[in-house]
């Protein structure tokens, strides 16, 4: 809504100051601060000038906008001279003191609007406020040029010492902010010395850290060479005394006293522990120098346990404890390696008994989906909470037992789990036994493997006609090639889920047939050689290998499982980047 407020013309000089005077009026009387007062003014007082020096009279109107943005408007209008040239009145001084300028040229008459916001806190006036306010502005006296002369002097004056005052305020805030500077730049300098400091100090830690690696790698080099020697230097009169408990136990032999055979079978049977110990300590000298490397072959699991149990019997029966083996569950044939897997049990079931004063230590078998659980419980002491962890460390041994023992049982077949893709877990209660489980993979036919498109790449027929025997009943489809060019021609028309690649083939020149696979084709690397020994002779993308001298179902089988799982881990790690 617009308000009318007061009306004044401009028809000589002392009209111009007039309004000069009604508008700082008019601008302090709708709430406007004195600096916005004078700002008004002076934009009244050159726009004002200008038209009347072109028209000779003015007619002003001061109106009150009272919308959604209250504000102060002016509205200066005149009617040309007759012949007078066109013109604008110069307002770019006005436009820097108001918030608009706006100007309507029209046929006969010229209209200059100005206009100076209300602050925003300002409340719409009421009728009565506005009637006062009318009352008032009419009773603006005539004021004098000289008077008016005085008052702008007067506001000239108050602006320069503001601006004096305001150039005070800016010198005393650039001292500070000198002083500031100073205070920065002296922290700065500060800090600079002491990540100088840090710096080198972190360097000196880096360097000692990798001094005390290299020693620690010293050390465990030289540890594993004296194992290795003390074992080679063991198994040397070891073996010389089993070979003469033999000789002595011989039915050929001179006849012994009972107690003299019961003396040297003691003899034979503390040599042959002495000598499993000895193996032990080279195959955990191997293990840190990562040369023990398992050779998995398919195992007869029930054939396993019948030797296992035969062997550990007359252990059981001089401890008068109960050693039972429950097969019922077994699967008839895992792929692994034999060997290693026979130490782990055997350790594991020598601890049982060792520890276990009375009642049973029970080995039980069972397959699960994802894996074939071993588990060997005992009625023994137990091993408290804060021991069950350290007791997989090398040469611990729980305080307080006296029952004897290396500390080397438990970390070797740890280490030996580990390398047969598997793991060992412990849980005890003291007083009441121990529970250690063995997990490994599980062995499943390729009919099981559920295989998709296979496609065998290899330069023999023969080799091709071998392999094509052993996946056809279980893939759904076979493809073949003969070289590197067909094989890359048989990807790109149909992506196979299975390769069955010839290592010859990678090392013939041409491009492998890898490249182009999707992420998820499992490689199988068939091979005649060593790849270990061969520099460049295993390709990256090969995610399981196999000889061709152990070629079978079991074994192809197994090469599959951990091709694909190779293939899950690396997808895994793609998605985790």
């Amino acid at each position: 809504m617009i308000v009318d407020l007061l009306r004044v013309e401009i028809a000589d000089e002392e009209g111009v100051f007039a309004v000069r005077r009604a508008g700082r009026r008019v601008a302090g009387a709708v709430g406007l601060d004195p600096q916005d007062q004078v700002r008004v003014a002076t934009a009244l007082s050159e726009i004002g000038r200008d038209l009347f020096a072109h028209a000779g009279r003015v007619l002003v109107a001061f109106l009150l906008d009272q919308g959604t943005r209250p504000g102060l408007l002016v509205e200066l209008s005149l009617r040309p001279r007759p012949g007078a040239d066109r013109f604008a009145p110069g307002t770019a001084a006005a436009a820097r003191l108001v918030d608009r300028v706006e100007q309507e040229d029209g046929d006969d008459r010229l209209l200059v609007r100005i206009r100076k916001d209300l602050p925003a806190t300002t409340a719409p006036a009421s009728e009565a406020a506005l009637a006062g306010l009318r009352a008032q502005l009419e009773r603006l006296a005539p004021v004098s040029v000289l008077d008016e002369l005085r008052t702008q002097n007067a506001d000239l004056v108050q602006a320069l010492e503001e601006v004096r005052s305001q150039r005070e305020e800016l010198r005393a805030l650039n001292a500070e902010l000198e002083e500031t500077n100073r205070g920065v730049m002296a922290l700065y300098n500060e800090l600079s010395e002491e990540l100088e400091k840090t710096n080198r100090g972190v360097v000196a830690l880096y360097a000692e850290l990798e001094e005390k690696s290299d020693q620690l790698r010293e050390a465990g080099e030289a540890k594993n060479r004296f194992w290795a020697t003390v074992s080679h230097e063991l198994r040397t009169p070891v073996n010389g005394i089993i070979g003469l408990a033999r000789l002595l136990l011989d039915p050929a032999a001179d006849p012994l006293t009972e107690e003299q055979r019961h003396q040297i079978t003691l003899i034979s049977d503390t040599s042959d522990t002495l000598v499993a110990l000895v193996n032990e300590l080279l195959d955990m000298a191997k293990a840190e120098r990562g040369k023990l490397e398992p050779h998995p072959a398919p195992v007869r699991v029930p054939a396993l346990l019948a030797r296992l149990r035969e062997l550990l019997a007359p252990m059981a029966e001089e401890a008068a404890l109960t050693l039972t083996v429950d097969d019922r569950l077994a699967p008839p044939v895992l792929v692994t390696d034999e060997v290693m897997l026979t130490r782990i049990l055997r350790n594991l079931l020598a601890n049982a008994l060792t520890f276990t004063a009375e009642g049973e230590v029970r080995l039980t078998v069972g397959a699960a989906a994802a894996h074939v659980e071993f588990t060997v419980a005992d009625t023994g002491v137990g091993i408290a909470p804060q021991d069950q962890e350290r007791v997989f460390e090398e040469f611990y041994q729980v305080p307080g037992n006296r029952r004897g023992g290396t500390g080397l049982g438990l970390p070797y077949a740890r280490k030996l789990a580990r390398l047969l893709g598997g793991e060992l877990r412990l849980e005890s209660t003291p007083g009441q036994g121990t529970t250690v489980t063995l997990r490994l993979p599980p062995h499943r036919s390729l009919r099981e493997l559920a295989l998709g498109h296979v496609l065998i790449v290899d330069g023999e027929e023969a080799a091709r006609r071998i392999l094509r025997g052993l996946v056809q009943d279980a893939a759904a489809r076979v493809s073949e090639a003969s070289d590197a060019a067909s094989a890359s021609a048989a990807v790109a028309s149909a992506p196979p889920d299975l390769v069955l690649l010839d290592a010859r083939l990678c090392g013939t020149g041409d491009v492998p047939p890898l490249d182009g696979l999707p992420d998820g084709t499992a490689v199988v690397l068939l091979t005649s050689i060593d790849t270990a020994n061969v520099p460049g002779a295993r390709p990256e993308r090969a995610d399981a290998e196999l000889g061709k001298d152990r070629l079978g179902p079991e074994m192809l089988a197994d090469a599959v499982r951990r091709a694909r799982a190779r293939r899950a881990r690396e997808r895994e790690d793609a998605d985790d980047r």
